[in-house]
């Protein structure tokens, strides 16, 4: 374990005030990213990738874990200056990526297998994870920290209040697994809601066949109107009556009814009667 100054006393040589407009919210507590390192198994091979590490609480715990190469994707110069300095305490196993996570493609960086672990800007982090999911294949996990609200959208089963087209898509390519909350008072700043770290393990294959656009498509129709039978809410794809019976699922269903076999029986028929 090297040694380095403790992080608030980097933060002050820094100048590294958490920016509302980066999504920044600084996690110290050397327990709980120690905590988030270990759920991401065993690091001594392949590779970590690490969104918006920041004074580098998480980045140390990863190496202190023994991650072989960690890849930390930052775009606030005043904390790339700072990973340049874990760098040079753990020569060889960090690289820094001076970038906007949202212009990566994570899917071919760094060796097999790969895992991305990160407390991710909250502000980006749904748009990142969908990302990531259209080349799951190429993670073996993610360890990933949101709000709890979207951890309880990720896991929601069918028949519940938070299930919706985030649920259907991410249960389609992961196994997902909610591993614990964070008290908001374990940030600085704190944010203004709890966070969940969960666990994301892609699936050797998806979970039914389908084409990912179109899987976006047909549940961002049924769920942009949940409250409606399908009949109606799939209207904007046209023929819904025809879709619905080629699918064999009730006109009368409602989204939050569809399991996500279902969604991607829809999304077949769709592509079937419109050729891409």
């Amino acid at each position: 374990m090297a040694e380095l100054p403790p992080l608030r006393e980097v933060i002050a040589r820094h100048g590294l005030d958490a920016r509302k407009s980066l999504g920044q919210h600084f996690l110290f507590d050397l327990n709980l990213t120690g905590r988030i390192a270990r759920a991401a198994g065993d690091l001594t091979v392949g590779s970590v990738i690490e969104i918006g590490p920041g004074p580098g609480g998480l980045t140390r715990a990863l190496l202190d874990a023994g991650a072989r190469q960690v890849i930390a994707i930052e775009r606030d110069d005043r904390a790339i200056a700072i990973q340049n300095e874990i760098s040079e305490a753990y020569p060889g196993r960090l690289e820094i990526m001076a970038a906007d996570a949202m212009t990566v493609d994570a899917a071919d960086l760094g060796e097999t297998p790969r895992r991305i672990v990160a407390n991710l800007p909250y502000n980006i982090s749904t748009v990142l994870l969908l990302g990531w999911l259209k080349r799951a294949e190429a993670f073996e996990r993610l360890i990933l920290m949101f709000q709890k609200e979207v951890v309880d959208r990720l896991a929601a089963p069918p028949r519940s209040d938070h299930y919706g087209r985030l649920s259907v898509i991410t249960q389609w390519r992961c196994e997902v697994r909610p591993l614990f909350n964070v008290d908001r008072r374990a940030f600085t700043p704190p944010p203004a809601v709890t966070s969940t770290v969960v666990e994301l393990v892609p699936r050797a294959e998806p979970l039914a066949p389908a084409r990912f656009a179109t899987l976006e498509r047909v549940t961002a129709a049924a769920f942009g109107q949940r409250r409606k039978m399908l009949r109606s809410s799939l209207k904007s794809l046209g023929d819904a009556e025809g879709l619905l019976e080629r699918t064999g699922l009730a006109p009368t269903a409602r989204a939050e009814e569809i399991p996500v076999e279902g969604f991607c029986a829809l999304a077949r028929a769709l592509d079937e009667r419109q050729p891409v």
